[in-house]
């Protein structure tokens, strides 16, 4: 039995190997700086750093970032995602340790003789074991099968920040493009009543002989078409509302408004240096840990190769009585096994080959999503100086075109120009002011995705991603 029990040490010191590759990050070059983009230096602190209650400053948007991040059914699938990879990595996690199992049996039989003395007995039986099984690792098998279930679960933790930032951002854009519907909504209203005003006072100029018809027909078609937009404007409003009411994980209700579109102002943007994206974005490092899951999967298909050698025993008892059982009829064994393959028809080899392509298909999709990152971040920092520039140059075609209204209409009082130049300018003026709007949206829209893109809140130790002004949970039972 010493002996015994010195080769299981032996064997058990031997086992501190696991075949298989191990694992090693791949090289993917990050380039210094984001191609063409101006703006703070590289090392100061990026956008990203900060939480999102810091970046998006506007308390009812807050709010609502608060409550989809509370109720929000994107964040609950995610976060049972991860309780599943969780389990999962428990269940490879058993593997280290013995499986014990218990049985009973009891019995009731007769034997009969058929010849002289002729002879009927009753016998009862009993019988309770307990098995136990142990393999030992000695190829890394299940440190293998370990290291891709924890790689997997991480990824899947990775997986729900994605989704937390996705959601933040999200609702940031629902909300910004309410917001500037409202605006469009707003202007919309108040060119309709100044074409209204027009038509009218061509109305009753015709009908006082002061006016011509053709004047009538284009000061009426002129405010038609502005006041055909309001109700296409309030549509788009309703299902942005729904929209975001969906995010929040609640029925189509109204939504309450905070700061209008023209009071957000997007500061400079440090972005950070490139290369930090490997560790602040989500989806790289989610990309990452399937590599690692899918490199350790290689060694679990080469460990198959080898032969399996595990423990086993029995301790159990047998008796014709229950109240014999335990102080007599005692049993017990113990033994070691081996198990291996000899002839498997290729199947081994051709498992080995699908581990060994899907770790290849990890790779390339590792690097795809690092380069996506790089192109993804470069985009839209790109975009924010073109679309700052463009916001710019609208608000002076803007600001032009409200003069030429007014110099018009001075001009008609005047007498020395008719009402189709002010038409005119006031045609000019409805759709420059509602493309501002829109370029408005356009670069906070920006802004929100720079955020998501250099993995904004990666730093934020609150799992729930809760803002510190976010009400407390409701506890159970109140």
């Amino acid at each position: 039995m010493r002996k015994l029990s010195a080769h299981f040490v032996l064997l058990a010191l031997v086992t501190g190997c696991a075949v298989g590759p191990n694992y090693k990050q791949p090289a993917v070059p990050a380039p210094d700086q984001y191609r063409e983009v101006q703006g703070p230096p590289p090392s100061a602190p990026s956008l990203a750093d900060q939480p999102w209650w810091e970046v998006f400053k506007d308390p009812k948007l807050q709010a609502y970032i608060d409550q989809a991040l509370a109720t929000g059914y994107d964040v609950q699938l995610a976060a049972w995602r991860v309780e599943e990879a969780r389990a999962a990595a428990g269940i490879a996690r058993s593997e280290f340790f013995p499986a014990a199992f218990f049985s009973g049996q009891w019995s009731r039989a007769q034997n009969s003789t058929f010849v002289a003395p002729y002879d009927h007995s009753t016998n009862n039986g009993q019988a309770a074991n307990v098995n136990f099984s142990w393999e030992i690792d000695l190829w890394g098998r299940v440190r293998r099968l370990n290291e891709a279930a924890r790689a997997q679960y991480l990824a899947s933790e990775e997986a729900r920040k994605g989704v937390l930032l996705s959601l933040v951002s999200d609702v940031a854009l629902a909300y910004f493009q309410l917001r500037e519907l409202d605006e469009e909504l707003d202007i919309a209203k108040r060119n309709a009543a100044a074409f209204k005003e027009t038509a009218d006072l061509f109305g009753r100029k015709l009908q006082e002989g002061a006016a011509s018809a053709l004047e009538t027909s284009y000061a009426t078609a002129a405010y038609n078409q502005v006041a055909s937009t309001v109700p296409d404007i309030e549509r788009q409003i309703e299902a942005t509302e729904n929209e975001l009411n969906l995010l929040l994980g609640k029925n189509p209700a109204a939504v309450g408004r905070g700061k209008a579109l023209v009071e957000y102002a997007v500061p400079e943007i440090p972005a950070g240096l490139p290369s930090e994206l490997l560790q602040r974005r989500p989806d790289v490092r989610q990309a990452e840990q399937q590599l690692i899951a899918a490199n350790a999967t290689v060694g679990v298909a080469t460990a198959n190769f080898f032969p399996t050698i595990s423990l086993t025993g029995l301790f159990g008892t047998v008796s014709p009585s229950v109240s014999s059982m335990f102080p007599a009829g005692r049993m017990w064994s113990i033994g070691a096994g081996m198990f291996g393959p000899l002839l498997q028809g290729g199947r081994l080899i051709s498992q080995y080959d699908v581990a060994y392509a899907q770790w290849q298909q990890a790779v390339v999709l590792y690097e795809q999503t690092v380069t996506s990152a790089f192109a993804e971040t470069t985009t839209v920092l790109y975009a924010r100086e073109k679309l700052a520039a463009t916001v710019a140059e609208l608000s002076q075609a803007v600001e032009h075109y409200g003069e030429m209204v007014r110099l018009t209409n001075l001009r008609y009082s005047s007498g020395l120009s008719n009402y189709f130049e002010v038409l005119y300018a006031m045609q000019q003026l409805f759709p420059a002011e509602i493309t501002l709007a829109r370029a408005r949206l356009a670069l906070l829209n920006d802004y929100v995705n720079i955020y998501k893109a250099l993995g904004g809140g990666w730093k934020i130790e609150n799992p729930t991603w809760q803002s510190p002004a976010a009400a407390p949970p409701p506890q159970p039972g109140k």
